[in-house]
């Protein structure tokens, strides 16, 4: 599973011009579902997420999680993150979960993160969607719940 993390003031995504889900300030993530993901790999990314210390404390330090400032979450699938462009330049998108295990995963990811944190919201899965942000920082964090498994 992998994951692009934003740090953003607000972020908003659309379906045929017609809001579907946001956030204020919070995270932005987008996240793709690999063929043999399993709940491990939502479980892992979610807690790696929600704690992770990318928002600035009272010194300005990045010291604080989402969940420490009460932050928001608005999620997004994209399957494009699993592309594999090593030949020809059009990318192939084979070691994406199939379309039904995928959302399932998803919508588990969803459910951890809203355990988590006050409000999570979300794209439509499958959907071609429109996707605004107001980036802070920027900070951008890309992840792989495979790093989060490996010992090293």
């Amino acid at each position: 599973m992998k994951a692009v993390i934003q740090r953003v003031l607000h972020a908003s995504v659309s379906v045929d011009g017609s809001c579907c889900g946001s956030c204020k300030e919070g995270l932005l993530v987008l996240l793709g579902v690999a063929e043999g993901d399993s709940e491990l790999d939502a479980e892992l990314l979610c807690r790696k997420i929600v704690n992770l210390r990318i928002f600035t404390d009272e010194n300005d330090k990045m010291n604080r999680s989402v969940k420490d400032i009460d932050g928001e979450m608005l999620v997004i699938s994209q399957f494009t993150l699993l592309a594999n462009y090593r030949h020809g330049n059009r990318p192939d998108f084979m070691a994406s979960a199939k379309p039904q295990e995928a959302q399932r995963l998803y919508e588990y990811f969803k459910t951890l993160a809203a355990r988590e944190l006050r409000r999570v919201e979300s794209g439509i899965f499958g959907a071609h969607m429109e996707v605004s942000l107001l980036n802070n920082g920027p900070v951008t964090i890309v992840m792989d719940s495979e790093v989060l498994k490996s010992k090293k």
